[in-house]
């Protein structure tokens, strides 16, 4: 058997770091910010129990700060294949490095003071990167509805033709949607709360006896930590971990994330199908290896896939959450060191492509007008019907010939590929001849208040959305597609 190749080719690399997610993302969830995280909440634990009278010294402290973001990543390596503990790998490594302070390290704390607590700092991060990424597609759709509010294009319903209703009224559907991840995503930041410091069990036991049995200095530890980490609550109690409903709840807002856009990828691969609407096509884009005319639309099928797997994920969440046992189960930790980051970067990757996908969508009147102009017909048989009762028809008698007309006209269309000629039949039946059947083919009869809808729907909750998070709008960057 060959010896292994350790070059960087010879290793699974993820995809999604990789390929589609974002530096800033990535960033998040990486070691060197886990594991800077983990040191700073040693810190806070530190100056905190010196602030409340534990005899540690302001140079252990200043010791400890200088290390926080230095991390030998090869020695805490070493450590963790002695010690088979990650967090103790990384105690023993920062020790190396601030040995004055060693003694007082993590001090009275379980692990999980470092690994929940810095994983609900990541998670907070995260929310607001997803936060701002939402706000610009739903901007970028906004403009998109409006530029196209009046543009009427055919309905579906169960994938067929239906009352018609507007492009722009369309693209309120998935911004809606986008709205209401938004709403998640901001309850789910509002709600975050600091796991804090509350021993191993959750019952603050070891803090209780450092602090000879003083239940009010445990209670200002716990305060004061939370606050230096940058929280204003904390969870009220814990087992040994936070609550693993808090991360089912974060991941049903990706889920939900996953889901808008997915449906809206769906709908723009459709449309690209009709050759209504397309999205952005570079000048040296290949569509197809083989067929060199083919223009595929390759963001949003890459979008849908994408979004699939982030809904995939929640349902890991909710697992876990329901099997955790009695203070906790170490089963929680394998699969949430992969589903969290995961379902963010899988967020984060599908978000940047809506935004590229939003910033550059071609519309092609003509296609659009064409396609309704062979539907339109049916679409006009209820005015031609009120119209013919107007000018002294009978109802019922009217009803009945327009349906022979129309089941007519769908066989000349369907078993001989010939135009629509329903107005044809029935300018030549005497019922209707009091009717002026070419007016009845204006499309803008049949869009009702479509364009007033998308512009209620702009003001009313597009705009104060621009407006809370204008600061957003102003600084957020455009990420561009790697591949």
């Amino acid at each position: 058997m060959s010896e292994v190749d350790s070059s960087e080719y010879s290793r699974y690399v993820n995809p999604l770091i990789s390929r589609y997610a974002s530096e800033r993302m990535s960033m998040i969830w990486s070691p060197q910010h886990k594991h800077s995280t983990w040191r700073r909440l040693w810190v806070a634990l530190a100056e905190s129990q010196r602030e409340l009278g534990l005899p540690i010294s302001e140079s252990q402290i200043q010791q400890m700060q200088a290390a926080v973001d230095t991390i030998d990543f090869d020695l805490a390596a070493q450590w963790e294949r002695k010690l088979r503990h990650d967090v103790m790998a990384h105690v023993h490594t920062f020790g190396e490095a601030c040995p004055e302070a060693m003694p007082i390290l993590h001090l009275g704390a379980t692990s999980c003071y470092v690994t929940d607590n810095t994983e609900l700092i990541q998670l907070r991060e995260s929310l607001e990167l997803i936060r701002s990424r939402l706000v610009v597609v739903i901007d970028q759709l906004a403009r998109f509805a409006a530029e196209h509010r009046d543009l009427p294009c055919l309905g579906f319903t169960h994938l067929q033709p239906a009352q018609p209703t507007t492009v722009g009224k369309r693209a309120t559907l998935w911004c809606y949607d986008l709205v209401l991840d938004l709403e998640e995503v901001e309850s789910r930041l509002q709600r975050l709360r600091f796991r804090g410091v509350k021993g191993t069990t959750g019952t603050q036991a070891t803090f209780l006896s450092l602090f000879d049995g003083d239940h009010a200095r445990v209670e200002q530890l716990d305060r004061l930590v939370t606050e230096k980490m940058g929280f204003s609550t904390r969870i009220p109690v814990t087992g040994q971990t936070y609550s693993r409903k808090v991360d089912a709840q974060v991941m049903a807002a990706l889920n939900g994330i996953g889901q808008s856009a997915h449906k809206a990828g769906s709908d723009l691969r459709i449309l690209q199908h009709r050759k209504e609407l397309e999205e952005p096509f570079e000048k040296n884009q290949i569509g197809s290896s083989a067929m060199a005319y083919k223009r595929n639309p390759m963001r949003s099928e890459r979008m849908c896939s994408l979004a699939r797997f982030a809904i995939s994920l929640a349902g890991s969440a909710d697992q876990t959450a329901a099997t955790q046992w009695m203070e906790r189960t170490l089963d929680d930790s394998a699969v949430r060191r992969l589903t969290l980051p995961q379902g963010f970067l899988a967020c984060d990757a599908v978000l940047i492509l809506y935004r590229n996908i939003t910033s550059g969508m071609v519309v092609y009147p003509k296609v659009i007008a064409r396609h309704l102009e062979e539907e339109l017909p049916f679409m006009a048989t209820e005015e031609i019907l009120m119209a013919g009762v107007r000018a002294g028809g009978d109802r019922q008698h009217l009803h009945e010939r327009i349906r022979v007309h129309s089941n007519e006209a769908g066989l000349e269309v369907k078993q001989h590929g010939r135009p629509n000629d329903l107005i044809n039949r029935l300018k030549q039946d005497e019922a209707f001849a009091g009717v002026d059947l070419e007016s009845t083919l204006d499309a803008r009869k049949y869009i009702g208040r479509a364009p007033q809808q998308v512009d209620q729907f702009i003001a009313e909750v597009v705009d104060p959305i621009r407006q809370t998070y204008s600061y957003l709008l102003d600084t957020e960057e455009q990420e561009e597609l790697r591949v």
